[in-house]
């Protein structure tokens, strides 16, 4: 291992700002700080103990330091615990360089940001140490929090002690710190520090880091670049410029230019060109990392738990959710479809995420075709991105809609609407404060089902689905189930349901698989469990299931997102969204301005998004997500299943009362009533369904002419217009009934009621054989014979059965039945059975007549 000198180095280049040294504390005030610091420990542990301790401490060799110990590294794997996904150390680089060959600006950047009272304490801050103490306890964690520690403690952190949460190791921390003070200088330390310090993944060290980051040597560093790194070690793999957090880093590089501005280190004219300055990183080396955006997803998970000293050094063996042979056919499925949408659709980057429904594990996670793309800055992980839905948000609503008492069978106009109260009905636009949505293709279908309107993404329906269900209410369901991006509804109005508010799609993915596991809610889960070094578990991970809808709600979606039928019209019958032999719910969204294009599918088993576009946001060509995303995940969900092997059906919702408004059960011709068709008259609670027929009055109206829609179970208005969407909507019914030339037929309703189905009119039936009580042995034919006599029309048949079971049907007279010795035989002997006759006329009046008998041996 290269050795380095603590000696003043000779032959620095001298193009450099000037360094900012300060001179050493007094004696008097280093003498004074120790006795403060030795007091705060004594008070701690006793005297006399404490010192007979702080004596027995080694201070290592500098050759000791420099020989720095290989720390036992995190290791990240998938569910298997076989496959290795990611070694946080593996293959370390590290290269030593003198101070003088490093750039003012990282050591000043570095001073500033980490310890800028450097070159006055004497390796602790007593004040530092106690602010941090009073912070933590506040916090309720006095080991945890903030450190207080000086670069001088970080030096010895780095090289000499475990990464343990003991207060015994504080104290050898100051202690050792202080030692060091006095065997080297403080530009020695500073130069300690700097080849040590770690700066994300393998790279340790400012020389390496210079190097991996932008390809020069660390003399050579600019300032914004300085700025950049002395904004690393804090946190490397949270601030990694190839992780999640780029923003987060920009943030911290600029307070690291603050401080030095602040401390005089920069002038103002320096601060600010470093600002504007665009640095560029090269890209990240393949090396041996699996699934990176997962990974540094898991990464950010392990921060929940752990200090980044310790997912640095304390050994973690961490297993977790991946099913990495998934995850290998994603990357691979996504490249490739990635890279066919350039060219077609000038959509250059894709994303993926799946994850089991029933608990929570994400299986795959896919953020972008490939991460190591410097095109496309594919290290920026999509999947946690926030970008519009589009109409893929469209079954929250329907489900907050459902939740308040419409239906999937509820009608609704697909017209030309305006719905802003503050525009005429007749302005038809979307300028100047109105709102009038188009639809996809756009073309208006008239009255629609909440099942059609759905299947088919029909934009006009949707708003007024919102309208009907609440747009808070809506934004509560999604929030409820899984949506953690979306602000006050305030910002979204009618928009929300056409995918105004920003989401993620790993979100999107995790509030899909609700309705997938029927209403039951499992938060997204990266990790399986957490191991120390010897294979001890430290924790154990699982998404406790919640219901956050009711089961009937989400079987009723998981039925309209299935519905192929209902979905033919707009995709086709054999579309990317159908699995043959298979019921997989699915549904698309495209933003207006081709933006976004996203599909998510699932099963009871599996739930998968994927998403197409561009990283700088601009637009594709003008495609559905049927065309630019869906083959994609086609190709994912078809290799998922081929993994799975059979999946469950969907199970079906409950069917529609049959006393709700007709308008809720898919009658959009105005209210109804029921005739008799054999007589023409009203019909009556006598009259069979089958004589039954349901007649619209022809009054064609909008739905809020029917119901209050805080109600609509409850009784009709009467006075509808006061619902201020009530003339928008009436405007454009009435604009398309013209359009289709449609005239209204308001039916007269009977007045007059059919008596064809009354007890009076039923036939009369009496059993004559065999008699009452009769006895009959289990090796006797029965022969079963009845009078009958028709009333006002005629007999049609007459059904038989012995204790409820069916016997068998006479359709002509005299209506006797034959019941052979093998169905007696079955029979239990010596108890009492009752035969049941029933007589039918043409119009299906009945009469019943019984019997009882007793089988003997």
């Amino acid at each position: 291992m290269q050795r380095f000198s603590t000696k003043p180095h000779r032959g620095a280049k001298r193009n450099h700002p000037p360094q900012h040294h300060i001179t050493k504390p007094s004696l008097l005030r280093r003498t004074l700080y120790t006795l403060i610091i030795l007091g705060l420990i004594v008070s701690f542990l006793g005297g006399g103990v404490f010192l007979l301790w702080a004596a027995t401490l080694p201070m290592p060799s500098l050759e000791a330091v420099a020989q720095r110990r290989v720390e036992q590294s995190t290791k990240i794997y998938d569910r298997t615990g076989e496959v290795l996904l990611y070694d946080l150390h593996k293959d370390v680089r590290r290269t030593l360089v003198p101070l003088e060959e490093m750039s003012p600006y990282i050591k000043n950047a570095t001073i500033a940001i980490e310890d800028d009272n450097f070159y006055r304490h004497f390796g602790i801050e007593p004040t530092a140490i106690l602010r941090a103490v009073i912070n933590n306890l506040k916090e309720g964690n006095l080991l945890g929090g903030q450190g207080g520690s000086t670069i001088t403690q970080q030096v010895v952190k780095n090289t000499l002690l475990e990464p343990e949460k003991t207060l015994s190791r504080k104290f050898k921390e100051w202690i050792l710190a202080v030692k060091l003070e006095r065997r080297l200088s403080k530009d020695e330390i500073l130069e300690l520090y700097l080849n040590e310090a770690p700066y994300g993944g393998t790279r340790y060290g400012v020389e390496e880091a210079s190097q991996g980051f932008f390809g020069k040597p660390a003399r050579d560093l600019t300032l914004a670049e300085a700025a950049y790194l002395a904004a690393l070690p804090q946190a490397p793999t949270y601030y990694s410029p190839y992780g999640n957090h780029r923003d987060a880093l920009e943030k911290r590089k600029n307070l690291v230019l603050e401080r030095m501005r602040t401390l005089n280190f920069i002038t103002e004219e320096e601060y600010q060109q470093a600002k504007r300055e665009k640095v560029i990183f090269l890209p990240q080396r393949a090396g041996s990392i699996k699934a990176p955006h997962f990974v540094f997803y898991v990464i950010d998970e392990l921060r929940r738990y752990y200090t980044e000293e310790e997912i640095q050094k304390a050994g973690l063996r961490v297993i977790t959710t991946l099913n990495y042979n998934l995850q290998e056919k994603g990357e691979e499925i996504v490249k490739r479809y990635a890279e066919e949408n350039t060219e077609k659709f000038n959509a250059t980057n894709a994303a993926l995420v799946a994850l089991d429904p029933r608990t929570g594990e994400i299986l795959t996670m896919v953020g972008s075709r490939d991460y190591f793309d410097e095109e496309i800055d594919g290290n920026f992980n999509i999947a946690l991105a926030e970008r519009q839905p589009g109409s893929a948000f469209k079954p929250f609503v329907y489900a907050a809609a459902l939740e308040k008492g419409y239906t999937s069978e509820t009608v609704v106009f697909d017209v030309a609407t305006q719905f802003s109260t503050a525009c005429d009905p007749s302005n038809l636009t979307s300028e100047d404060g109105c709102y009038s949505p188009k639809n996809y293709d756009n073309r208006f279908r008239g009255p629609v089902t909440f099942r059609e309107a759905l299947a088919q993404s029909i934009n006009v329906p949707a708003v007024k689905a919102l309208y009907l269900a609440g747009t808070q209410n809506a934004l509560d369901l999604a929030r409820r189930m899984g949506i953690t991006t979306l602000g006050d509804v305030a910002r979204y109005g009618l928009t929300l349901v056409l995918g105004g508010g920003e989401v993620r799609l790993l979100d999107m993915v995790s509030a899909y698989g609700v309705f997938a596991n029927e209403g039951v809610r499992h938060a997204p889960i990266s990790i399986l469990r957490i191991e120390d070094r010897n294979g001890n578990v430290l924790r154990d991970f699982s998404s406790e299931g919640k219901r956050v809808l009711d089961e009937n709600i989400a079987r009723t979606i998981n039925d309209m997102l299935a519905d192929n039928e209902a979905r033919t019209p707009a995709f086709g019958a054999r579309s990317y969204l159908f699995f043959p032999g298979r019921e997989v719910a699915a549904k698309t969204g495209t933003t207006n301005d081709y933006r976004d294009a996203w599909i998510i599918g699932y099963t009871p088993e599996i739930v998968a998004g994927a998403w197409a576009g561009n990283n700088d946001n601009s637009s594709m060509e003008k495609k559905v997500a049927g065309f630019i995303v869906a083959p994609l995940w086609n190709a994912f969900l078809t290799e998922a299943f081929q993994q799975l092997g059979s999946t469950t059906p969907f199970t079906d919702p409950p069917p529609l009362p049959r006393d709700l408004k007709p308008v809720l059960r898919g009658i959009w011709q105005g209210n109804t009533y029921f005739i008799d068709i054999t007589s023409g008259k009203l019909a009556t609670e006598n009259t069979p369904d089958a004589f039954k027929k349901e007649v619209p009055s022809g009054e064609i109206r909008s739905i809020l002419h029917w119901v209050n829609k805080d109600d609509p179970r409850g009784p009709i208005p009467e006075n509808p217009a006061q619902d201020p969407q009530y003339p928008l909507w009436e405007f454009g019914v009435d604009l398309w009934k013209k359009s289709v030339q449609l005239d209204e037929e308001k039916k007269e309703i009977p007045q007059e009621v059919s008596d064809t189905y009354n007890p009076e009119n039923a036939p009369s039936i009496r059993i004559i054989s065999p008699k009452p009580d009769s006895e009959i042995t289990t090796q006797e034919e029965v022969v079963v014979r009845v009078k009958v006599k028709k009333r006002k029309f005629p007999i049609q048949q007459v059904d038989y059965f012995i204790n409820g079971e069916f016997m068998g049907t006479a359709r002509s007279a005299p209506y006797t039945l034959r019941i052979p010795p093998e169905k007696v035989n079955s029979l239990r002997e010596g108890e009492l059975h009752t035969i049941y006759a029933v007589v039918y006329d043409q119009v299906l009046n009945k009469s019943i007549a019984s019997s009882t008998f007793t089988v003997l041996q």
